[in-house]
């Protein structure tokens, strides 16, 4: 499949979106005995990749080969990381399967960041692992930080971007300022 045949415009004029299918549950299966295996995402967005000023590859919560696709196709990743310990942990295996990719298949791979997701700033389990990546990780963590947001919860059981269902919510807002941070740490001058 190409990028182009799948490729769909959204009501936001600069966002497209290649939407994923309920098939690629099996994709890791069938992607086994394929040639250059880690490699399929790239060559479908490297078709594509000249006509976006930023292109985001949502990536599963796992270290399989989908995730190694993205992050093979990427230039950086941004890790979203909810505020708990096991979160610690799953960041540690990830910054090894990390330092794989960037030895074998993408040497320009490049961190941008960790964003803390569903954060509640009254839990000290929260602060404590909030303290532990700034004391591990002061270059990399941003700013934003996503507070848990019940419209947040909410816009997908509707099938609609939080920026649709509730965009004054704190969540969207959230979110916004992520994208504003993102954008700056990039030093682009993107326009819209």
């Amino acid at each position: 499949v190409e990028a182009d045949d799948i490729i769909q415009k959204t009501e936001f004029p600069f966002l497209s979106v290649l939407p994923s299918h309920i098939r690629l549950v099996g994709a890791e299966i069938e992607l086994i005995d394929t040639e250059d295996r880690e490699s399929v995402l790239r060559k479908c967005i490297d078709t594509v990749r000249d006509r976006f000023d930023f292109i985001v590859i949502d990536c599963p919560p796992s270290l399989g080969l989908l995730t190694v696709n993205g992050l093979t196709s990427a230039d950086g990743f941004l890790v979203p990381m909810q505020a708990e310990y096991f979160a610690l942990e799953g960041l540690t295996q990830l910054l090894q399967t990390v330092r794989t990719v960037q030895k074998r298949l993408n040497t320009d791979l490049k961190m941008d960041g960790v964003v803390l997701t569903m954060f509640d700033h009254r839990l000290n389990l929260a602060n404590q692992v909030k303290d532990e990546l700034h004391k591990f990780f002061p270059a990399h963590i941003f700013e934003t930080i996503i507070k848990r947001n019940v419209r947040l919860a909410e816009a997908p059981s509707f099938g609609k971007p939080v920026m649709n269902f509730a965009a004054s919510s704190q969540g969207a807002r959230d979110y916004l300022a992520l994208a504003s941070e993102l954008i700056s740490r990039k030093k682009r001058d993107v326009q819209y």
